[in-house]
């Protein structure tokens, strides 16, 4: 349980890099496992994999729907960078269908990097991005809501768009917010049914997990307070923690993944998500001890 008796929910985030006939066993596996959610990246591009494979998410979470049937399926995250919202909330509301209400949209701002400019002439500011991003998660909530939506934006533009069928899960799919600063936390209480961290803002440089705990104390801090000031409990806001790329150590043993859940718990995170182990960095690992954290759950979910 977390600090607030609430149950610790457990998730998995697998890179989207093997051909299916791999992958597949992978997503197959996180159910099996016992994870109550399993996520991928949005990306064209990343990091140290853009000469290697990589596949999108739609498809990506679409094949993983029909081989599983209980699991949660996200995205983290979904961003300006790629897709309008336009587009993005009818592959969402087709994934709702395929996966039978089990899909969970993580939305971000994104960031620099290939994704940001292999497509545009201008780079973005970190001002026009964030209030991209707040117009982003306005229109796409809109477009998920209601049969008809227009909409005329600064960055978006919506004319009479017919959204049928509506999603599976009603009012709409919900929404997983990755935000750091004031204003993606009450972009976060407005419309989120999770707020989403990796630790550090913009850090991709993993360090003991003892390390972020105070960073995560005080934005969970942070969130609780943009809720009251928009009139939402906060208690209805779920806070999702995603380990490895600033939180680091977390699967060195069972032992570890599960010291980590419980601080982290006890600084107000109800939903631990750790990356698939890799050969290699990033997120270098061993499956071994993921089977091991997975052998151990259902004990640590009862106490």
């Amino acid at each position: 349980m977390d600090g607030r008796g609430r149950h610790v929910r457990f998730g998995i985030q697998i890179v989207p890099e093997d051909r299916w006939r791999t992958a597949r066993e992978k997503w197959r596996r996180a159910e099996q496992m016992g994870f109550d959610h399993a996520w991928t990246y949005d990306h064209l591009n990343w990091r140290s994999f853009r000469a290697k494979d990589w596949f999108t998410f739609v498809p990506t979470l679409t094949a993983a729907a029909v081989e599983t049937e209980r699991i949660g399926l996200g995205v983290l995250v979904a961003s300006p960078n790629l897709r309008h919202p336009v587009y993005l909330a009818k592959e969402v509301a087709a994934l709702d269908d395929i996966s039978g209400g089990r899909l969970i949209l993580g939305l971000g701002a994104g960031a620099g990097g290939f994704d940001a400019t292999m497509t545009r002439r201008t780079v973005w500011s970190r001002r026009e991005r964030t209030e991209r991003f707040i117009e982003y998660v306005r229109l796409t909530d809109l477009l998920l809501r209601q049969p008809v939506t227009t909409f005329d934006g600064r960055y978006y533009v919506a004319s009479e768009v017919h959204s049928y069928p509506p999603c599976q899960q009603q009012p709409r799919v919900p929404f997983a917010i990755a935000a750091a600063g004031t204003r993606g936390m009450r972009l976060a209480a407005d419309h989120g049914s999770y707020w989403v961290t990796t630790g550090v803002p913009n850090s991709l440089d993993s360090a003991p997990y003892e390390q972020a705990l105070p960073v995560v104390r005080q934005q969970v801090e942070a969130l609780e307070k943009a809720c009251v000031e928009v009139g939402r409990d906060p208690a209805t806001v779920a806070r999702l923690l995603v380990c490895g790329p600033s939180v680091g150590g977390v699967l060195a043993s069972s032992a570890a993944f599960f010291d980590a859940a419980g601080r982290f718990a006890e600084a107000g995170i109800t939903d631990f998500v750790v990356h698939w182990p890799r050969p290699s960095e990033p997120y270098l690992g061993k499956v071994d001890i993921l089977e091991k954290v997975a052998e151990d759950l259902d004990r640590h979910r009862n106490q």
